[in-house]
């Protein structure tokens, strides 16, 4: 089809598409999905995986890229001269379980997840690319700065225990909420998460946490009352 041949379609239709082709993908993966189950879920003209993606895996790996989704809605800060290497840490971690844990993803959007990690293809190299090794690279400098004698290759492994902290509440979340119970799972958010994960890593680490600002002046203000008693 050529770019002035676009069909009659309306603005929403590569959103529908992809949620569609995540859908289904998700379901019976790359080789047992096929465009025209993916269109008639979608509600749309076959011809309009051709037009918006090219082929069918194009679609995919922009369906797998969706369902990796969270860069956008969960930046990293943009950090102050000066920021402590602790809080950096510490902001990393709780964008990195934000990403995980965000309640408004689709149950397909794990499921196709849980696909490309277990069989990588195309998709997995491009969302390395475009998104994981950034991510990489910004925690690998944190530590860098932690931690200025380590060994770049003794700091990739312990980058790859912190995410593996942050994703595991991600991948683990069905066998979390029957350990723990619905009410002790519902507890489980991005904040408290994060917490205990920075928490546990400095400890490992032989660190200590760097408070922020306010909170740092409220923990001086509680031993002053204490000391005053």
């Amino acid at each position: 089809m050529s770019a002035s041949a676009k069909p009659n379609l309306p603005d929403a239709t590569p959103g529908r598409v992809l949620e569609a082709a995540g859908q289904v993908f998700a379901e019976k993966g790359f080789e047992g999905a096929t465009v025209r189950e993916i269109c008639q879920r979608a509600g749309v003209n076959i011809a309009a995986v051709n037009y918006y993606f090219r082929d069918k895996e194009r679609l995919y790996i922009e369906a797998v890229k969706l369902a990796c989704h969270g860069q956008e809605q969960f930046p990293l800060p943009a950090w102050p001269e000066g920021t402590p290497d602790s809080v950096k840490l510490r902001d990393f971690i709780q964008t990195m379980v934000r990403r995980m844990v965000d309640n408004h993803r689709a149950q397909w959007q794990r499921q196709l997840f849980l696909r490309e990690m277990a069989q990588p293809t195309a998709a997995c190299a491009e969302l390395v690319r475009e998104v994981i090794r950034p991510m990489a690279e910004v925690l690998s400098g944190i530590l860098r700065e932690l931690m200025p004698g380590v060994p770049e290759a003794k700091r990739w492994l312990i980058g790859f225990s912190i995410v593996g902290q942050c994703l595991f509440y991600r991948l683990a979340q069905p066998i979390v909420t029957m350990l723990v119970g619905e009410e002790e799972h519902r507890r489980y958010d991005a904040t408290l998460l994060a917490e205990h994960i920075t928490q546990f890593s400095l400890a490992a680490l032989g660190l200590k946490k760097t408070q922020r600002g306010p909170a740092k002046r409220a923990s001086k203000a509680r031993k002053a009352s204490r000391a005053a008693k």
